[in-house]
């Protein structure tokens, strides 16, 4: 690891940029003298989105832009793209941010939602990879950010429609960073925790009794502090970026000694889910 990316001048794209981890990300991006265009489906959220990116830059020389785009339309998402190159050149930084989350017991949780977790978390990763990909081999250069989760390194209780997509974006991931170093480009992929943002507030209002209480044992960071995290990453050129004390050790405690965190967490759910069953009668 021993360079540095430059931030200052890059052009990014960032999608799921009109909120949450995204929009956070988008800004400080725009601080640090990029110029940034989001992708979102929300056409009214893109607009104020844009608006605060643009209130963020540190010149007005910057381009801030935004692009109204269901991720997980694969030949929309591509024509969108090579639209946008044309325009504006080869990306310097993709961040793949979009995503989507609804917690549940498996035995209540429709097949849609697993479907769905798929499209848009790994599905619409993909989709935006694909599209950028053969001008930055052309190019010999550019910098890939994906976004999976806490859940992408370490299933919990509720979330095995997010995990199981979260852990394809790592798979991905991992695949895409040793088979386009070879190429000069560079991969890199987030870990965020529990962060306090629309997203967590609608997945607070299914969390199963469980869940919540395996939950409350993780820190809840801010969308500024994971965005302080990846940006810092990027510049760093880190492969894993992991933000937030607490969840380092759990994915250092994860892959140093799995079966003992496998242990810690079971006897930690049936403990709640007795509890749980013990107060409903």
């Amino acid at each position: 690891m021993g360079f540095t990316e430059k931030i200052e001048g890059k052009k990014v794209l960032i999608s799921g940029g009109s909120r949450g981890i995204g929009l956070a990300t988008a800004k400080l991006l725009a601080q640090k003298g990029a110029s940034v265009t989001i992708i979102a489906r929300d056409f009214d959220r893109l607009q104020q989105a844009i608006h605060e990116i643009r209130e963020a830059r540190a010149t007005e020389e910057q381009v801030i832009s935004g692009m109204p785009v269901d991720v997980t339309k694969e030949e929309i998402v591509d024509r969108e793209i090579q639209n946008w190159i044309r325009v504006h050149g080869t990306p310097d930084i993709l961040i793949n941010s979009a995503g989507f989350a609804h917690p549940g017991e498996i035995e209540e949780l429709a097949t849609d939602i697993y479907r769905k977790s798929i499209d848009i978390n790994y599905f619409g990763t993909v989709y935006l990879v694909k599209s950028v990909i053969p001008s930055m081999i052309r190019e010999g250069k550019g910098t890939i950010v994906n976004i999976s989760s806490a859940s992408g390194f370490l299933g919990i209780y509720g979330y095995t429609a997010y995990s199981g997509s979260k852990f394809a974006v790592r798979g991905f991931s991992e695949a895409l960073r040793n088979e386009l170093r070879p190429k000069g480009i560079y991969v890199a992929i987030v870990y965020p925790p529990d962060t306090d943002t629309e997203q967590l507030a609608y997945e607070v209002r299914f969390k199963p009794r469980v869940t919540k209480d395996l939950a409350g044992n993780a820190g809840l960071l801010s969308p500024e502090a994971v965005a302080e995290c990846i940006v810092n990453g990027i510049y760093r050129r880190q492969n894993i970026i992991l933000p937030g004390i607490e969840n380092k050790f759990i994915y250092f405690l994860q892959n140093l000694f799995g079966d003992l965190t496998y242990t810690i967490l079971d006897k930690l759910a049936c403990n709640s889910w007795k509890n749980s069953k013990s107060n409903q009668k």
